[in-house]
């Protein structure tokens, strides 16, 4: 055996070796951060993409490696399964990471966003493991690495439980193939290596701008958990999952294109990045839309139980309990309270609308939620509102409402155009299909489509077309840059489709 098989062989049983001691701890890396005061140094990244200058090993193995990257940030997402019941096995070796369950089971949890495990971003904090990184996989066999996945140096390191072949395979070739160093972006302290924002803007414009929204607001990815996260939320707070996701594209969601697959350089991830830093990580406004609308969905947490104390002076609306609750019970998808379209039916309370508070100061208005002007108003305090979602609804309050009297009708038709409706309405149909019947909004026995609501409510269906829906990570038809006048051409289409 000459010299240079013995090498390749040693570098062979190191990856072996890296992904099989998932449970061994490993100390902190001592060179500390780069202390900049500038967010961005002036060197701009080098235009390389592998890791290592070493070639990667033949293979048989024929798979995706770009989907292998959405598989290592959440496989239970991409394949649209169920997260294993319990821990990953080898969790219990470690105790800094307060996680469980699916969370457990993401190769990121683990070993980074950036690949580093211990000797990376996760080598503190609260998604601290100690478990090494995979960096050291880049450029070695996909053939070793998928056994390693199948258990042979670790039985509790075994996915072919959970994975089938295929995925286990497209993991493999990414963890061979695709692996970058994220530290020619982004220095330790989150400070960010070159990139120009100009160009940023423009790249992001082109290709992210759609979904994304002109400001990167349209899609709040923390809605389903109660949490405000958006496009400037991650590239802030973790540009090395920005990274991750710019690169492969977000699992589940077929829709977003891979970076990789468009033939981004490097230069380009920079200008992206230090782009989307600049831009916003809050909408009160449209934040404020969804309290109004529910707002224990919106922040999640528990709905109330009881009725809210003011219910008792009414009597003509026999809802009960947390529907008590909702902003909009008791002054109406159009604010206007006894004066609109609740003055009649099931939902009248005799309440009256909110529209007129928009002239109201941020004080006043927070003294009327905050309980200060009438005990029985109170929606601030343990297991509601915080100051954050209290703010959010004034702003809501004082800039969020429109007269809807001047584009919806009081026999329910819309002054809109259906036809540019239904341009619109391609967004839609990513979710809710070209009928507006993939998901069915009801709980019980009756059907309730996109169509359902645009004909029986458009007053609701103009507000959720504005802000998205409380608890899921829905579009803000504002935040897409639609206008108002979009907002109802999408509903004058809406009413054309099934209702049942």
């Amino acid at each position: 055996m000459n010299k240079r098989t013995i090498v390749m062989l040693a570098v062979l049983l190191l990856a072996a070796f890296v992904l099989a001691a998932c449970g061994g701890q490993k100390a902190q890396p001592t060179q500390a951060p780069v202390p900049t005061q500038a967010p961005v140094a002036t060197q701009a990244p080098a235009p390389t993409k592998a890791p290592v200058a070493t070639a990667v090993p033949e293979s048989d193995l024929v798979g995706d490696s770009l989907r292998g990257g959405r598989l290592y940030d959440d496989w239970m997402e991409e394949l649209g399964v169920d997260a294993p019941a319990g821990d990953q096995p080898l969790w219990a070796t470690q105790s800094s990471n307060m996680r469980s369950d699916g969370d457990t089971w993401r190769c990121k949890e683990c070993h980074g966003w950036d690949y580093k495990g211990a000797d990376g971003a996760y080598g503190s904090g609260s998604h601290k493991t100690g478990f090494v990184g995979v960096f050291q996989t880049a450029g070695t066999s996909p053939n070793e690495i998928l056994a390693t996945l199948k258990g042979a140096t670790n039985p509790d390191h075994d996915f072919s439980s959970v994975l089938d072949d295929q995925a286990l395979t497209d993991l493999s070739l990414f963890l061979s193939q695709e692996l970058v160093d994220d530290s020619k972006f982004v220095n330790a302290d989150k400070s960010l290596v070159g990139g120009d924002a100009t160009m940023g803007k423009s790249f992001f414009d082109d290709n992210c701008s759609d979904c994304h929204g002109p400001q990167g607001l349209a899609i709040n990815f923390g809605a389903d958990e109660g949490e405000v996260e958006y496009y400037g939320t991650i590239a802030s707070d973790n540009p090395w999952e920005f990274l991750n996701k710019a690169r492969f594209g977000q699992p589940g969601v077929d829709r977003m294109p891979s970076m990789v697959d468009i033939g981004a350089s490097d230069q380009e991830y920079a200008d992206l990045l230090i782009y989307a830093t600049s831009l916003p990580t809050s909408s009160p406004v449209t934040e404020g839309g969804l309290l109004y609308d529910k707002w224990w969905k919106a922040m999640g947490v528990d709905a109330p139980t009881s009725d809210q104390p003011l219910w008792a002076t009414q009597s003509s609306n026999t809802r009960s309990g947390a529907d008590s609750w909702r902003c909009k019970e008791c002054h109406g998808w159009d604010y206007k309270g006894v004066d609109g379209a609740y003055s009649s039916g099931s939902h009248k309370t005799g309440f009256k609308g909110v529209f007129d508070a928009a002239s109201m100061s941020a004080d006043e208005l927070t003294a009327w939620l905050d309980g200060s002007k009438n005990a029985d108003h109170n929606f601030a305090g343990d297991g509601m509102m915080g100051d954050e979602q209290i703010q959010a609804l004034v702003a809501f309050l004082q800039q969020g409402m429109v007269d809807k009297s001047d584009f919806i009708n009081a026999d329910k038709t819309v002054n809109g155009d259906a036809a540019h409706g239904e341009v619109l309405f391609k967004e839609c149909a990513e979710c809710h299909g070209d009928d507006g019947k993939t998901i069915d909004f009801d709980d019980g026995e009756e059907v309730e489509y996109v169509g359902t609501i645009a004909i029986d409510n458009p007053w609701e269906f103009f507000n959720k077309a504005s802000v998205g829906n409380p608890g899921a990570i829905m579009p803000s038809g504002l935040n897409l840059g639609w206008s108002l006048q979009d907002i109802i051409d999408v509903l004058a289409y809406a009413q054309t489709l099934p209702a049942e």
